[in-house]
């Protein structure tokens, strides 16, 4: 634990001096594309000093962009090293080519590694009747960390909720008066294996990480309002080969998941059902694709084309009554993992149970209205905020992990390594968890 609490503050400290310098880059690695913009810092840096330090405001502007398909990538996680090194490559020169500067420093999310969530809690005695920084380091020193197996590392570890005595709801607690400090910490561990893989590919492109982020906490940041972060909502951002889950209540993320399918499965069905290669089913889903048929649908022939040479087969027409009948299957799968994935999450406890689609995959004509079936009534289609300097190209729900990487990178939440926890203090692991522990809390 300790050492994963100084390899953070290291990325941290390298992230401060990136944007010291006034530009860093931020690249989104997923399963059907990769994505980096260059980000040059037009407002101070804030200090990094402790609770709410992190919160002021670094004014940025995008001065490059790129993206390029994923190579080498599956399920969000890299599957061949050297094709998702040209990759990212690729799209890193491109972006800096536009940006017309050198980059030495990303900070990088991906939506693989299998994400766990844990919901811990931690209390101190107040040292001196009023809350001091080191008492909130003590604090969070308290907490249990679960027995999260080997093979596995923590990503975040944000304070959602700090309590004086019986008073709750404190985002900084420092300088209030009281007699016992309590905490409830959100952990969210990943696959070590599946993002090292990541960290080799990005360093052999002479790159230097200065962060790390899920790409579904950083989608429910570019994609949820400010009153459903505050009230309670989950963000569902359907990419290519992964559907993460993020639950976010009080503006702090609570719990994450991935489910290990997304569009790309919906095309694969498309080219089996139909036997077509990949591309034409590619063009069919973004084209006629729906999830809701209609009486007008039977009617409505799409030619396949081709060119097999067997004018036969290349001159075939399918009804979009038919593609949908393939394309729907598999987004009702998808919805309804994500259903039980939040009920076991306790999502349906919260104060509002809005849900939001964004990602690639939530563009399919329809999806808002079977996503309302299956998940509930509250379902809205979610596209990112508005940065400045972001190219029109980059401002849909496909960019939406792209763009919560450069909120992260600009005014990243207080975890816990941003605290000088004594040594002797760093948190004992054991086996208590509670998984629905805010349920008990908000």
């Amino acid at each position: 634990m300790r050492d994963l609490y100084q390899a953070q503050r290291a990325m941290r400290a390298m992230r401060r001096a990136a944007l010291q310098r006034g530009v860093v880059a931020v690249l989104d690695v997923g399963s059907s594309k990769i994505a980096c913009l260059v980000l040059r810092f037009e407002a101070e840096v804030p200090r990094e000093d402790g609770l709410g330090a992190l919160a002021g405001q670094s004014q940025f502007r995008v001065i490059g962009a790129a993206t390029t398909r994923a190579r080498g990538m599956r399920f969000g996680e890299v599957d061949a090293m050297q094709e998702t090194e040209r990759a990212i490559r690729t799209a890193v020169q491109a972006a800096q080519k536009m940006a017309q500067t050198r980059v030495d420093h990303v900070i990088a999310c991906f939506s693989g590694a299998r994400p766990r969530s844990y919901g811990l809690a931690g209390d101190v005695q107040i040292l001196d009747g009023q809350v001091s920084e080191q008492d909130v380091a003590r604090v969070l020193a308290a907490c249990d960390v679960p027995d999260f197996g080997p093979g596995r590392e923590v990503l975040h570890a944000h304070p959602v909720n700090f309590a004086i005595d019986h008073r709750s709801g404190f985002t900084d607690p420092r300088g209030h008066v009281g007699n016992r400090l309590a905490t409830d910490m959100h952990l969210l561990t990943i696959d070590t294996q599946a993002v090292q893989n990541l960290i080799y590919c990005i360093r052999r492109c002479d790159l230097e990480i200065a962060g790390f982020a899920s790409s579904a906490y950083v989608s429910g940041l570019s994609s949820l309002v400010e009153d459903e972060q505050e009230l309670g909502a989950a963000c569902i951002d359907i990419g290519g080969g992964s559907t993460g889950i993020s639950v976010f209540i009080k503006k702090h993320m609570i719990f994450a998941e991935t489910i290990r399918l997304g569009g790309d499965h919906v095309t694969l069905d498309i080219s089996k059902g139909l036997q077509v290669p990949l591309a034409t089913a590619e063009r069919m889903k973004t084209i006629h694709g729906g999830v809701q048929a209609t009486g007008m649908d039977d009617r409505e022939m799409i030619e396949i084309g081709g060119d097999s040479g067997d004018w036969e087969k290349d001159r075939r027409r399918v009804s979009r009554t038919e593609l949908i009948g393939i394309m729907r299957p598999r987004v009702e799968e998808i919805f309804e993992e994500a259903r039980a994935i939040l009920d076991a999450a306790g999502f349906d406890q919260l104060p509002s149970q809005q849900i939001v689609l964004t990602g690639g995959g939530s563009q399919i004509p329809g999806l808002d209205l079977l996503a309302a079936r299956i998940l509930g009534q509250s379902v809205r289609l979610g596209r990112p905020l508005r940065v400045q300097g972001l190219p029109q190209v980059a401002t849909g729900a496909p960019f939406s992990a792209t763009v919560g990487l450069c909120l992260f990178a600009a005014n990243p939440q207080d975890e816990w390594w941003d605290f000088e926890i004594p040594a002797e203090r760093y948190p004992a692991r054991s086996l208590r968890r509670a998984v629905k522990w805010f349920k008990d809390n908000w």
